[in-house]
């Protein structure tokens, strides 16, 4: 089953961020944007206008809006709000200017998870990266060896670009020596998923900073967010299936317990404390060789993971 889900052969996206790592304010602004005048992305001077960003910021901003999950593209050439979109975003909604950590976890989950084509440095670094640190030559030499293998010819300024992004999606960029819109962080890097652990020297000599997955039991990710997200990921990569293994929902590509960066153990926990739950969607069943979870009536929705 571990095999029939990992999704590491591709394809895979490396651009169309516009080297921006996604602001905190672009999302709920881009929903309300698309709401007002759904045809908007598609009139880059219309949208700078409305927006008060360059182009380069429009673009990226609409990579992010698709790509978390907010709205999707329409054959008019417009954008329409996902059912996420609404739940959370729409006035009244369940978390419409990004206030709950719950929601940051949710787009950190579909950026990572459900994204259509993957972001290859999220899919390299999250699901396939074999270490607990990794500094920015050593994840850049990675990117060059697997991106080759899969028949790409990226330039090292793209693949440099593409995982700078990802590191300042999570990773602040306060007190640095920025221009002040480049300075705004992102709404991921509450998470602090990753931190900066130190410096070792490269092949080069120099310092490089070293950070790590945060791989400690995280409270914050709720069992109701837990349960959530399994049931999606099981949904979305083994519909067919009437159980998955233990193993499979901890570190299949894609799974909760790589994208969360929990270990086995702590995804071993929170299925039985979820199991213990009445009306639970997962039961799991211990074994000596290999836990399976059971699916149990209806997947769970988004009110449910904030206690609606």
């Amino acid at each position: 089953m571990l095999d029939a889900i990992r999704t590491g052969s591709g394809p895979f996206r490396f651009s169309g961020h516009e080297s921006f790592a996604c602001r905190y304010a672009w999302l709920p602004k881009a929903y309300r944007a698309i709401m007002c005048d759904p045809g908007m992305f598609f009139d880059d001077e219309r949208s700078m206008v409305e927006l008060g960003i360059g182009k380069n910021m429009v673009r990226s901003l609409r990579f992010w809006m698709d790509t978390m999950g907010v709205a999707t593209v329409s054959d008019d050439r417009s954008h329409k709000p996902t059912e996420f979109g609404n739940a959370v975003l729409a006035k009244g909604g369940l978390d419409p200017y990004l206030e709950d950590e719950r929601t940051l976890w949710l787009l950190h989950w579909n950026v990572s998870s459900r994204a259509s084509p993957m972001l290859f440095a999220w899919a390299h670094m999250l699901s396939e990266w074999p270490y607990p640190e990794f500094t920015r030559t050593e994840a850049l030499e990675s990117f060059r060896r697997r991106s080759t293998s899969l028949g790409h010819d990226h330039s090292d300024v793209t693949l440099a670009q593409h995982f700078d992004v990802f590191l300042h999606t999570y990773i602040g960029t306060r007190g640095s020596k920025v221009a002040v819109e480049d300075s705004l962080d992102g709404p991921l890097v509450g998470l602090n998923l990753i931190v900066p652990a130190g410096e070792r020297r490269n092949i080069g000599g120099r310092w490089d900073t070293v950070y790590a997955f945060r791989r400690e039991p995280k409270p914050d990710i709720t069992d109701n967010l837990f349960e959530y997200c399994v049931r999606d990921f099981w949904d979305r990569q083994a519909s067919g299936e009437a159980t998955l293994s233990l193993r499979t929902i901890a570190t299949a590509s894609g799974s909760p317990g790589q994208v969360f960066k929990l270990t086995e153990d702590d995804v071993r926990q929170r299925l039985e404390a979820i199991s213990r739950r009445p009306g639970a969607s997962l039961r799991y069943q211990p074994s000596a060789v290999q836990g399976m979870v059971f699916r149990e009536g209806a997947a769970p929705t988004l009110k449910s993971v904030y206690g609606v």
